[in-house]
């Protein structure tokens, strides 16, 4: 049986954590297997390699230094998580994944995207999610939704507004190219969100 591979993408404030809680909620209820995981992160070595990504403490980074520790956790996570889950059945709920790469190290700090695409799927060893939600969200809304949050910004949450106008415009040129997405419009309620979420996702596990 092949697993399905789900991806939630958008700038930081935008949403996505309540939605995948609640997709992963209705799949536990309704006894479908799933694993959620997240970029960068979800192994061993890539929460090390998070942590150096968000840490302000690294304001020097370069920006090809960041986009290679990108891959580099991505690389582990596809191999150690993302295929052996998908390989056994699972729908796999990814919080953020490629699709990230290129609005935020492609859009927003001008790498080159064809070769981010490369690195991307090398990376992912030519895996590819099936759904990707991207949730829509004005830069302003998203800082002040973020400002509302007692944790304290990562380094790429203090870029400030232009970078994340750039990383939207990104997402939103990114989406037009792949029938993949679903952009979902993040000003509206997180009922009426999820409603959109679960009647797309539901209509691939009945099948």
């Amino acid at each position: 049986m092949k697993g399905l591979f789900i991806t939630f993408e958008g700038i930081d404030g935008c949403g996505k954590t309540t939605q995948i809680e609640m997709l992963s909620g209705d799949l536990q209820k309704e006894g479908i297997p799933f694993v959620l995981i997240r970029e960068p992160g979800g192994t061993s070595i890539g929460e090390k390699i998070r942590t150096i990504l968000l840490d302000k403490a690294n304001s020097g980074m370069d920006e090809r230094t960041e986009l290679l520790l990108y891959e580099a956790a991505r690389a582990q996570i596809v191999r150690e998580k993302i295929i052996p889950e998908l390989q056994s059945g699972k729908v796999v709920i990814c919080d953020r994944f490629y699709d990230s790469t290129i609005a935020y190290q492609g859009y927003a700090r001008g790498l080159d995207l064809k070769e981010i695409d490369f690195l991307n799927n090398w990376s992912a060893a030519g895996i590819k999610p099936d759904i990707t939600f991207l949730l829509d969200l004005d830069e302003e809304t998203a800082y002040r939704r973020r400002h509302g949050r007692s944790d304290e910004e990562d380094r790429l949450e203090a870029e400030g507004l232009l970078f994340m106008k750039k990383v939207r415009g990104g997402y939103l040129s990114r989406s037009k190219e792949d029938a993949r997405f679903q952009v979902l419009d993040a000003l509206k309620t997180p009922e009426e969100i999820y409603q959109q979420i679960r009647k797309t996702v539901w209509e691939v596990v009945q099948k």
